[in-house]
């Protein structure tokens, strides 16, 4: 049986494919319309068959994600190489996953397959070679006309280094028979970047003359404090991959990626939503590849949300439902960075010239949710959205770029005023929020309602300082 969480000792292969380009037949459910390589790079676990599954196509609804990775094919329990859902359900014979992915897909999303996860026997041990191993995949492959597989071997896989050698060789196969594969590669992460037996596999890479277009560590479950240790992990990693297959400082950052757990963790570690945001800060400013997490079904706030245990449903901390999300559509939004097209107004529409000093874009929403490249006008000047966001105000969080005071305007409030929503007792808040208060400029640094600013133990809010 499936425990309710992750472990981090893992191996994942991200691989995005065309499926025109690869000559892959495309059954039921038939393919959308492809999404950018980001997506796929971005697309959180969710367990379809286990530990209460969310509607997915809600989720995309409420945080504009649109790739979600569908956790986990496994070996037949009673042996073989033939794909199954958990070791139980036949792929071949499926129709229920085949259902869930057509939704999804009608909703405008996609999806990436997982294989492997913690527990059960994995297809790497026993089909026998990578050959053999990347023919059980390319079933998955044909019968859901996947674009993206992800390969995430754990216990008691990853310390096989022959399971662990079919697993490389099957993605190298579906790489070389497959152009414009999108292959990510995950290994366990550890305050020195990885472990004896990730070390083991990046040789084993090497070896095997097989470039990813990633390499991701999972920094949890390890001795791990937030997310400047995160950072700190993946900083060290990034040298891991510079010694280890000569590249430079650049490439090196352009083939790494994070795969993080929301919440608390197997060992008692806290990820709150403070963390996530430090680690996509790190992310985009360092041109990662990929920003992922496990997992979608834990993304909601448990009945108790300070408990004192981990849950498979449910993430121990307090949470609007679907906010870790949230961290990963916008790391999709911002990469590979994009510049939106120009909108022009119909012909029909006659266009007017605002007064001297309005903003002729719509005034900023806390509640309203906008996506990379729309505008909106907030104290006196314009601001571009870089990404997917709901509630950042705009001068105190990076997805917003200033493009400068309004025509005529300054874009100075009067001296005293507080331009932020003032604070609510009755409201709820989540992390990033800026509001004001006794004169002051509060930042949310995670969930919260009732918490008084100023006078809180957590220290949910940080103090900006006067308006």
């Amino acid at each position: 049986m499936k425990p309710p969480h992750r472990v981090p000792l893992a191996l994942t292969a991200t691989l995005g494919l065309g499926a025109a380009a690869a000559g892959v037949l495309l059954t039921a459910p038939a393919a959308g319309a492809a999404l950018g390589s980001n997506w796929y790079a971005s697309a959180p676990y969710l367990m379809p068959f286990d530990n209460s599954p969310p509607d997915p196509v809600a989720v995309m609804n409420a945080t504009g994600q649109k790739a979600f990775q569908l956790a986990f094919i496994l070996a037949p329990n009673a042996g073989g190489c033939s794909p199954t859902w958990d070791g139980t359900r036949p792929v071949g014979s499926d129709t229920e996953a085949a259902a869930l992915i057509g939704r999804i897909r009608a909703a405008g999303g996609d999806v990436s397959v997982s294989v492997g996860g913690y527990g059960g026997t994995k297809l790497g041990q026993t089909c026998g070679t990578p050959a053999a191993t990347a023919a059980a995949y390319q079933q998955v492959v044909t019968k859901y006309g996947l674009r993206a597989i992800d390969f995430d071997l754990e216990e008691p896989e990853y310390e096989n280094a022959a399971a662990v050698h079919n697993e490389l060789g099957a993605a190298q196969i579906l790489q070389r028979d497959n152009p414009g594969l999108y292959v990510s590669v995950t290994t366990a992460g550890t305050s020195a970047g990885t472990g004896w037996f990730g070390q083991q596999m990046l040789n084993d890479a090497k070896s095997l003359g097989f470039t990813p277009n990633n390499y991701s560590i999972m920094p949890f479950d390890g001795g791990f404090n937030g997310g400047g240790s995160q950072v700190s992990a993946l900083e060290a990693f990034h040298g891991l991959l510079m010694s280890t297959f000569g590249w430079d400082s650049g490439t090196a950052y352009a083939h790494e990626g994070v795969s993080m757990m929301n919440g608390r963790s197997d060992a008692g570690e806290y990820f709150r939503q403070a963390d996530f945001g430090t680690v996509l800060d790190y992310a985009t400013s360092h041109h990662l590849a990929r920003y992922t997490y496990w997992s979608v079904n834990r993304d909601r706030q448990c009945p108790d949300p300070n408990q004192s245990t981990t849950s498979g449903t449910c993430s121990s901390v307090p949470q609007a439902p679907w906010e870790f999300t949230t961290y990963t559509a916008r790391f999709a939004g911002a990469t590979p960075p994009t510049t939106p097209p120009t909108s022009t107004p119909p012909t029909s529409t006659p266009t007017t010239t605002p007064p001297t000093g309005a903003c002729a874009a719509p005034a900023w929403s806390a509640s309203a949710v906008y996506t990379g490249g729309q505008l909106a006008s907030y104290a006196g000047h314009t601001w571009k959205a870089q990404w997917w966001t709901q509630g950042e105000t705009p001068g105190s969080a990076q997805v917003w770029q200033d493009q400068g005071a309004c025509s005529g305007s300054t874009g100075t409030p009067p001296p005293g005023t507080c331009t932020a929503p003032a604070w609510s007792a009755g409201t709820a808040y989540t992390g990033g929020t800026v509001v004001s208060y006794q004169g002051h400029r509060w930042t949310a640094r995670w969930w919260t309602q009732g918490d008084v600013p100023g006078n809180n133990a957590q220290d949910v809010w940080v103090d900006n300082g006067p308006c």
